[in-house]
């Protein structure tokens, strides 16, 4: 697969996706975010459109998204437009717009729950995967814009799709089966790239480092490995077999911004720090209750470079939000919800000392990782927060509510 002579960004050695392995780059339209025209309208008769809604002053989302017909399991936020993909319990999949809730596509094709989504990175292709094994393609028509879009292709191979994540810098896309098998396809030829075997247990959370060179996954078994993408066989792996990385199962896991460090979390509450260059347990992170799974791992970049250790957010099952600052592995804030955290997502630059939080406690709260001071609550949801994700430069959220409802809120505090 390595095209040297065609590798102009990155080391030719390390890189693994050349431009014969993408589509074309698209010239860029321009970003089309919501104006204040379209947040007025978008926020007026919200109430109406959450279903169940008791109250608009319970409610400060600016858009409501009631179209699935049961919960809500996966949103994505476009890279670039005023779109979001949702998929849920119903078997479909939305692309519809966040500034009036109007349905673009209805994404069909699943027996099963559709439980993740995600755009490319250059927004061009949308995926859906379900627990039905299937992960099913679109694309956008045309130049113009973002409103017609239409079916790729059909991807096989797991039996259920635990969680799909594109490639950073190409239109490749990795998937986690529930059969301990990890997949890598081309697009959008559909070509397996490569099939990954070495968990034995669900392959429940996986990443590409954010440079693109390695994939980082882990199961429910215990086990993490570190993957070239162009080879079967493992970088590393640990196991629970080394007593340090007993986790009880792997729940969740981040890479930091430079790709030197994996945090992940596990079914019992623990924490670990793993090098991924010596393959090795850093440090043990120990701010949550014993047997609280942590559910999200979120890197924070106060600086806004990416660079240095950083600060890492770990949310879990007892309602805790660890801030840990990765130079000195010392806890720096614990900030709370009142049920679980479901999901953690950090802004990116200029908001990149804001952290979001979802919960199974109806909320969302927007913190500053820097003091871990509450900036903003949104409310609007009659049941747990599922997922959400962040758009337009990180001043709205959408969110994934088992009350079947997709909400859109602003991240900026009121004035």
């Amino acid at each position: 697969m390595d095209h040297p002579e065609h590798d102009e960004e990155l080391n030719e050695q390390d890189q693994f996706i050349t431009e014969d392995d993408v589509l074309a780059e698209v010239p860029d339209d321009g970003d089309h975010p919501m104006d204040e025209e379209d947040e007025n309208e978008a926020g007026d008769d919200v109430g109406e459109l959450a279903a169940g809604s008791s109250s608009v002053l319970d409610d400060n989302s600016v858009q409501a998204f009631p179209n699935h017909q049961s919960s809500v399991f996966a949103v994505a936020v476009h890279p670039t437009q005023p779109l979001a993909v949702t998929g849920g319990e119903d078997d479909l999949g939305y692309i519809w717009d966040i500034t009036d809730g109007e349905v673009i596509v209805k994404l069909t094709g699943h027996s099963d729950s559709v439980s993740c989504v995600g755009w490319s990175t250059d927004g061009e292709l949308v995926s859906t995967g379900g627990m039905d094994g299937k992960i099913r393609l679109w694309r956008r028509v045309g130049k113009e814009d973002y409103r017609t879009w239409e079916f790729l292709t059909e991807l096989q191979g797991p039996d259920e799709v635990m969680f799909l994540k594109w490639h950073p810098k190409g239109n490749v896309l990795l998937a986690g089966s529930n059969d301990s098998t990890l997949w890598l396809w081309q697009l959008p030829s559909g070509n397996i790239m490569q099939v990954f075997a070495g968990h034995t247990g669900p392959v429940q959370c996986g990443a590409f480092t954010p440079d693109g060179k390695r994939i980082v996954s882990a199961c429910g078994d215990g086990a993490l490995i570190l993957w070239d993408p162009r080879s079967p066989a493992p970088v590393f792996k640990l196991t629970p077999e080394d007593a340090r990385f007993n986790l009880d199962g792997v729940t969740s896991l981040g890479v930091n911004p430079s790709s030197t460090l994996a945090v992940v979390g596990g079914a019992a509450g623990g924490v670990r720090v793993i090098s991924l260059t010596k393959g090795e347990i850093v440090s043990t992170l120990g701010g949550h209750t014993e047997g609280e799974s942590i559910e999200a791992v979120e890197f924070v970049d106060l600086t806004g470079t990416g660079s240095g250790p950083g600060v890492v957010a770990t949310g879990a099952t007892d309602g805790k939000i660890c801030l840990w600052d990765l130079a000195t592995m010392r806890l720096r804030a614990t900030v709370e919800h009142t049920d679980a955290v479901t999901t953690l997502l950090a802004a990116p630059a200029p908001k990149s000392h804001l952290l979001i939080s979802g919960s199974a406690d109806k909320t969302l709260r927007t913190w500053d990782a820097r003091t871990g001071t509450l900036v903003k609550e949104h409310k609007g949801h009659q049941a747990a927060v599922l997922g959400a994700s962040l758009g337009l430069d990180g001043s709205v959220v959408v969110t994934a509510g088992d009350d079947g409802v997709s909400l859109v809120f602003t991240t900026e505090p009121e004035e």
